[in-house]
């Protein structure tokens, strides 16, 4: 399939001009969003024996976030649809930091529970919601890399809490009398607070409200976008009518396989290399950094091949085998570098399939049926982030290692690989590849 014509220079250089507006503070607050999601799994390296978990009770704990998250996702990005982007990320934003930081407090494996249950609730809506909002601004051809931008969060927030983490698990034992894995919650909350004061004054709810676009390039914006509406969805009989559409079904199966493979790292990456033989937090948090670089590096890569040759589906099969066979390697490793590799590609993969499928959605979806649909998406997806973790804590707690929990990534990759090999919607028809701009 022959690559569409590229943007020309005018219009390369004002979405270059509104990246540089828009990205920085979602990419941000994504980041601390990630790091507050998943620190966990660093506390859990000594809030499961003070609590009492095993392996399997903070396996469930961990995955009720997405439970949470489940119940008030489509309601939230109806919400933001309604209300703006500006108004609605803030209230996310603040919401989970102060649950985030009330977490620090738990005292019984059921206050853990109630607590991750809560943060889900909180963050319902973030994503979907930064996604829809992306959707005002660029056109499908550039999503790919610009959902790359957006989901390398993943990997910066734990590029960066990593190291953090285990430091301040090295230092924070005994300040006020408090255990470190309670300073965790309650340090790593603060910059989510700072995330929801930047939205509040840095993000404009949508394109005729930025100050910063002049007329004309507010009028070249919009004509680039009106070219794709009519065939993403001339007439919507309501938003739910998103939930007929079959590329809806075919994201949400393939979205559902890839969160397997990103939570069964994020959740479970210390407790792997603690069990390869390496004892200090710090050190494991430093070695963490390993596999997150190179799965943003993946997602870079593969989201900018993607749209340079205007494909989908060959990138996504691709990508989610990278990952399986990441998982699979862990599984079999005798060794720290084995698993270490491991960890690698199964981050690299996943990241990569999380890229590219959320470029899919908006060739079909806009306005309410966007929210409605994208929401849907990524709440039936992130059911494999409550699957994942809660079935690997029960295969780890049986077996008595967190290698044999990979193999669940693993064939949920293996699977997402083959439905992306068989769903030829996840393509564009030719008919729909863009003509050259020229603004």
């Amino acid at each position: 399939m022959p690559a569409p014509p590229p943007v020309s220079a005018r219009a390369s250089r004002l979405f270059g001009r509104i990246s540089r507006r828009i990205l920085p503070v979602l990419l941000f607050t994504y980041t601390v969003n990630f790091l507050d999601r998943v620190n966990v799994s660093f506390a859990n390296l000594s809030m499961s024996r003070d609590l009492g978990m095993d392996p399997a009770i903070y396996g469930f704990a961990a995955g009720l976030f997405f439970l949470g998250y489940f119940v008030f996702e489509v309601p939230s990005n109806l919400a933001l649809h309604r209300l703006g982007a500006r108004l609605w990320l803030t209230r996310i934003a603040l919401s989970w930091a102060v649950v985030s930081f009330a977490t620090g407090f738990v005292q019984t494996p059921a206050q853990f529970c109630v607590a991750r249950f809560l943060l889900g609730l909180a963050e319902a809506g973030l994503v979907p919601g930064m996604i829809l909002y992306l959707s005002a601004w660029y056109p499908a051809r550039l999503r790919a890399r610009v959902m790359a931008g957006l989901f390398s969060a993943v990997a910066i927030g734990s590029i960066l809490g990593g190291p953090i983490s285990g430091a301040i698990l090295a230092s924070a034992d005994g300040w006020l009398g408090l255990p470190d894995w309670r300073w965790l919650f309650f340090l790593e909350a603060i910059p989510s607070f700072a995330a929801a004061v930047w939205l509040w004054f840095g993000l404009p709810d949508r394109p005729a409200a930025a100050r910063w676009l002049a007329p004309r390039e507010r009028a070249t914006l919009e004509r680039l976008l009106a070219r794709e509406t009519p065939a993403a969805n001339p007439a919507p009989a309501s938003a739910f009518t998103a939930l007929r559409e079959p590329l809806v079904w075919s994201v949400v199966a393939i979205a559902f396989c890839q969160t397997f493979g990103v939570y069964g790292v994020s959740f479970w990456l210390p407790e792997v290399l603690r069990s390869g033989g390496v004892t200090s937090p710090a050190t494991i948090g430093w070695l963490s950094v390993i596999p997150w670089t190179f799965g943003a590096l993946a997602m870079f890569a593969f989201g900018a091949s993607s749209d340079r040759r205007h494909e989908r589906r060959g990138h996504l099969v691709v990508a989610a085998l990278t990952g399986a066979a990441g998982f699979l390697l862990i599984a079999a490793s005798p060794s720290l570098f084995g698993d270490l590799l491991g960890l690698t590609l199964g981050v690299a993969g996943s990241l990569a399939v999380c890229a590219i499928v959320w470029s899919v959605p908006g060739r079909v979806l806009s306005g309410a049926q966007a929210a409605v649909g994208i929401a849907a998406i990524n709440a039936i997806g992130n059911l494999g982030g409550f699957l994942s973790p809660t079935i690997m804590g029960a295969v780890i707690q049986q077996t008595g290692t967190p290698a044999a929990g990979q193999l669940v990534p693993a064939a949920a990759l293996l699977a997402g690989a083959a439905l992306a090999a068989t769903f030829r919607s996840l393509n564009p028809p030719a008919a729909l590849r863009p003509p050259c701009d020229r603004p």
